[in-house]
C-alpha cells in the first residue's frame, strides 16, 4: 500500500495537476516524511480598470488553498527565495470590496476560524511575483531549520499566547484612545468651518454641534411667550366649553325624555280611573 501510494505521488508530480484557469500550482509538505503533497494555487493579484486596491500592482500574489498549519512566517519563508516579502497576510475568503486596510491589534480582533485560507503576498520588487509563479516545488512548510509545531506542543503554545499582558494592552488602548479624541477633535473643528458656508448649489449645512449658544430673554421676548401662553389656554378652555356644552345638551334631552314619561304614565293611570264596566 506504501509503495503504491509512493508511486502514484511520483506519477502525479511528472505529469503535474491541473490548476484552475488563470493559476500556478506549487506542491508544498508538512515535512519529508509526508508523501502526499498539497497545492497552492497561484496568480498575480489583479483588479479591474478604474478599480482602486489596497494591494499594490504587480507586486502582490494571491495564493489559494492556504492550508491551516501554514502561517503568515511560514508562507513568507517559503517565497523568500523568490524575493524580498514585503508583507503577508491571510484571509477566511477574497476580498469582494477594496477598502483601506487598518493596523491589526491581537487583543481586540477575533483569531480566524481554523480551516483553509486564502492569502496576499507582497513583494518588495515585480520579479518576485514572476519567481514564484514558476516554482515547482515541493516546498517544506516544517524543516530541521525551522521546525513547525503541531500536536500537543501547538496546543500548549496557542493557550501561551492567549494569555494577555496587561502592560501591552493598557499601551495598545491608551494608543487607540488617542488616536480616536485626534479623530474626532479634527471632525469637529471641521464641522466649525464648515458651518454657515453655503455649498455649490446654496444649502447650507447645520449640525448639532454647531447651535447658537442660548441668550438670556428680553423683556419684549418675555411679553411674546406670555401672550402666545395666553392664546394657548383661551383656545383650551374654548375647547373644553364646547366639550360643557355637548355634554349639557346631552343631560337637557336625558331631562325631557323622564319628563315625557311621567307624562305619559299620569295619562295612562288617569284613563284607567275613569274607565266603567259596562257588561250590556
Amino acid at each position: 500500500m506504501v509503495a503504491r501510494r509512493r508511486k502514484r505521488a511520483a506519477r502525479d508530480a511528472e505529469e503535474g495537476i491541473p490548476s484552475p484557469p488563470g493559476y500556478s500550482a506549487v506542491p508544498i509538505k508538512f515535512s519529508e516524511e509526508q508523501t502526499a503533497s498539497h497545492y497552492l494555487y497561484m496568480r498575480e493579484h489583479r483588479v479591474r480598470d478604474g478599480a482602486k486596491s489596497s494591494w499594490p500592482q504587480k507586486r502582490t500574489l494571491f495564493v489559494l488553498n492556504v492550508p491551516p498549519y501554514c502561517t503568515e512566517e511560514c508562507l513568507a519563508r517559503l517565497l523568500s527565495p523568490c524575493g524580498p516579502v514585503q508583507s503577508v497576510e491571510l484571509q477566511g475568503k477574497p476580498e469582494l470590496t477594496e477598502s483601506p486596510k487598518e493596523p491589526k491589534s491581537k487583543f481586540f480582533h477575533p483569531k480566524p476560524v481554523p480551516g483553509f485560507q486564502v492569502a496576499y503576498v507582497v513583494f518588495q520588487k515585480p520579479k518576485g511575483v514572476s519567481a514564484a509563479l514558476a516554482l515547482k516545488g515541493p516546498l517544506l512548510v516544517s524543516t530541521e531549520s525551522h521546525p513547525v509545531k503541531s500536536g500537543v506542543h501547538k496546543w500548549i503554545s496557542d493557550y501561551t499566547d492567549s494569555v494577555l499582558d496587561p502592560e501591552a494592552l493598557r499601551v495598545e488602548v491608551d494608543t487607540f484612545m488617542e488616536a480616536y479624541d485626534r479623530k474626532m477633535a479634527e471632525e469637529e473643528a471641521k464641522a466649525k468651518e464648515e458651518e454657515g458656508v453655503p455649498d455649490e448649489e446654496g444649502w447650507v449645512k447645520v449640525t448639532r454641534r454647531g447651535r447658537r449658544p442660548v441668550l438670556p430673554r428680553t423683556e419684549a421676548a418675555s411679553l411674546r411667550v406670555l401672550e402666545r401662553e395666553k392664546r394657548k389656554r383661551a383656545r383650551k378652555e374654548l375647547l373644553n366649553f364646547y366639550a360643557w356644552q355637548h355634554r349639557e345638551t346631552k343631560m337637557e334631552h336625558l331631562a325631557q325624555l323622564r319628563k315625557k314619561f311621567e307624562e305619559d304614565k299620569q295619562r295612562i293611570e288617569l284613563m284607567r280611573a275613569q274607565r266603567k264596566f259596562r257588561p250590556y
